[in-house]
C-alpha cells in the first residue's frame, strides 16, 4: 500500500470499528424516531432526489440492480443502496454502478458523524440504544446521494419495510418481490404478517409493482394499496415473464410490460427466478418514467440488461472445477437455487458447501438441494450467529445421510475439500462447487477467491 493510501485507510478502518460497534443489523426494533431524528438534522437528503423502493424476501438485491442498470442506460446518473454487503461494506452504497469511493465517503461521513454523536447523545439520555449499523448506513447512503447529486435513488429495504430504516424515504415507486417466510422473530410468524410489514412501503399516490405473491400475501398487499390510494401493477396482469430461452453466460427473455412487450432481452443471470425479477424491474423502470406515457426504449432496456452482474447470485468464480456462489439463505431462495442449477448447468457431480445462521430454517433449507448436490461440506460463517456445524450437521444427517455429510473445521478447508473431490469426478464428466447457506459464507468465499489462496489454485 502507497503512503498516500495509508490515512485514508485508517481512516476508513476507524469508520467500520465505529459501525461495528453499533446494534447489528440482523436486529430491528419497531421505531424510525432515530433514523427520522437523524435525517432531520441532515436537512432529509433522501427528499433530494426520486426513490425507488425495493422489498421483498428474494430477489431484492437482483431486482434493484436491474433496475439501476436499465435506469443508467437511459442516462440517468443512479444511486443504489443495497444489503448486506459481500467484502466491503462500501459495496451498499454505489453511484453509477460503482461502490462509493473512498474519499467520498469519508467526506460524508465527516459531514455527517458529528449529527450522529448528538443522535446517539439524545438516545441513550432518553434510556434507548444508539444508532444501529445499519440506520447509520441508511444515513450515509441517503447522504452521498444528495452529495452527488443523482437523479434517482434506487433503496433496498434492509428487513421488512415498515419499521425499516429506509422506510423514512418516500419512493415514488415500490417494488416487493415475492413474499415468504424469513426473520419470523421480528417480522412475524405467518406470511401474513411478513407482507403486512413490507406493505409499509407503498405510499400514497405512488405506483406499486407486485411480483406474483400467494393469495394470502396477495389481499394484504391490495388492501395497503387501497388504503394509501397507490396505483399497483400486478404480475400476470400487468407485466410479466412471456418466454424464456437457456443461453450462454445467462438466458434470453420475452417480457411483457405495462407498456408492451419486448423480446430479445437477454439477462447475464441464470435461474427461472431471475427472469421474473427482470420483467418486474422493467415495470418499475416504467412505472418511474410514466405510466401511461409512451413506452420505454426496447433498445435501452437490452443495453442496460445485457450489462447487468449480481455478485453472489449463482456468480461463477472459477472453472475447472467451476466453483459457483449464491446468496440463497431460506427455504425459497434455497428451491429457487436448486431449479436453476438443474436448468442452467450441467455437472455430472456438485459438491456443496454449506454454512448457515441459527436462526434461519436449516432443515427446510437443505431438502430443496437433496437431489442436486451429492455431498455436502459444513463449515460456518464468521459470525456470532452462526449455526455450528455439529449441529448443522445433525439435521444435515436426516436429509443427506451421514456418508454425505462432511464437516470441515473452517470455509478454506472446507472448499479445499469441496475442489478436491469434484476435480476427481471432474475426470467422469464435470464436477463443480456450491457455495451457499449464508451471505456472510458467501462474501467470504469471495473474497477468498479474489485474493488467489494458494490451496485454491
Amino acid at each position: 500500500m502507497s503512503r498516500s493510501r495509508e490515512p485514508e485507510s485508517a481512516a476508513l478502518n476507524e469508520v467500520w470499528q465505529n459501525l461495528l460497534a453499533r446494534w447489528p443489523e440482523s436486529q430491528l426494533e419497531p421505531s424510525l424516531s432515530r433514523i427520522a431524528s437523524l435525517t432531520t438534522l441532515l436537512g432529509d437528503p433522501q427528499s433530494a432526489y426520486p426513490v425507488i423502493h425495493v422489498t421483498g424476501t428474494n430477489g431484492k438485491t437482483s431486482t434493484a440492480r436491474m433496475i439501476e442498470i436499465m435506469l443508467r442506460s437511459y442516462g440517468l446518473r443512479t444511486g443504489l443502496f443495497t444489503s448486506p454487503h459481500l467484502i466491503d461494506p462500501r459495496e451498499r452504497i454505489c453511484l453509477d454502478g460503482e461502490p462509493v469511493d473512498a474519499e467520498r465517503f469519508l467526506h460524508v461521513w465527516n459531514d455527517v458523524a458529528p449529527y450522529v454523536d448528538l443522535v446517539d447523545a439524545n438516545s441513550v439520555a432518553d434510556g434507548g440504544p444508539q444508532l444501529s449499523f445499519f440506520e447509520v448506513m441508511t444515513a450515509l447512503a441517503f447522504a452521498t446521494f444528495a452529495d452527488a447529486p443523482v437523479d434517482v435513488a434506487i433503496i433496498e429495504v434492509g428487513m421488512g419495510g415498515s419499521w425499516d430504516a429506509t422506510n423514512v424515504a418516500h419512493g415514488q415507486v415500490a417494488v416487493i418481490t415475492a413474499v415468504s417466510l424469513d426473520h419470523q422473530n421480528y417480522l412475524g410468524n405467518t406470511v401474513e404478517q411478513i407482507a403486512a410489514e413490507k406493505a409499509g412501503i407503498i405510499k400514497p399516490e405512488s405506483y406499486v409493482v407486485i411480483a406474483a405473491q400467494d393469495e394470502a400475501v396477495s389481499e394484504v398487499l391490495s388492501e395497503r394499496v387501497a388504503e394509501v390510494g397507490a396505483v399497483a401493477f400486478r404480475e400476470g396482469t400487468d407485466f410479466g415473464l412471456l418466454d424464456r430461452q437457456i443461453a450462454v453466460g445467462g438466458q434470453m427473455l420475452s417480457l411483457l410490460g405495462i407498456g408492451g412487450r419486448i423480446d430479445e432481452v437477454f439477462v447475464p443471470l441464470f435461474g427461472e427466478h431471475q427472469a421474473h425479477n427482470a420483467a418486474a424491474a422493467l415495470c418499475a423502470v416504467e412505472a418511474f418514467m410514466g405510466a401511461g406515457k409512451p413506452p420505454v426504449d426496447d433498445d435501452v432496456i437490452r443495453a442496460g440488461l445485457d450489462q447487468l452482474t449480481s455478485p453472489g447470485r449463482l456468480e461463477i468464480v472459477r472453472r475447472t472445477p467451476t466453483v459457483v456462489l449464491d446468496a440463497a439463505h431460506n427455504p425459497a431462495g434455497a428451491i429457487a437455487l436448486a431449479a436453476a442449477l438443474e436448468d442452467s448447468f450441467e455437472f455430472a457431480t456438485l459438491i456443496g458447501v454449506i454454512g448457515i445462521l441459527e436462526d434461519k430454517d436449516a432443515l427446510n433449507f437443505l431438502i430443496p438441494l437433496e437431489p442436486i448436490l451429492s455431498t455436502i461440506i459444513l463449515t460456518e460463517p464468521t459470525s456470532p450467529r452462526a449455526m455450528s456445524s455439529e449441529a448443522l450437521a445433525e439435521i444435515a444427517n436426516e436429509v443427506f445421510g451421514e456418508d454425505r455429510v462432511l464437516i470441515a473445521k473452517n470455509l478454506p478447508e472446507a472448499i479445499d475439500q469441496a475442489v478436491t473431490l469434484a476435480e476427481v469426478d471432474a475426470v467422469y464428466g464435470g464436477g463443480g462447487v456450491l457455495v451457499t447457506g449464508s451471505i456472510v459464507l458467501v462474501g467470504e468465499a469471495k473474497e477468498m477467491m479474489q485474493k488467489g489462496r494458494k490451496h485454491l489454485l
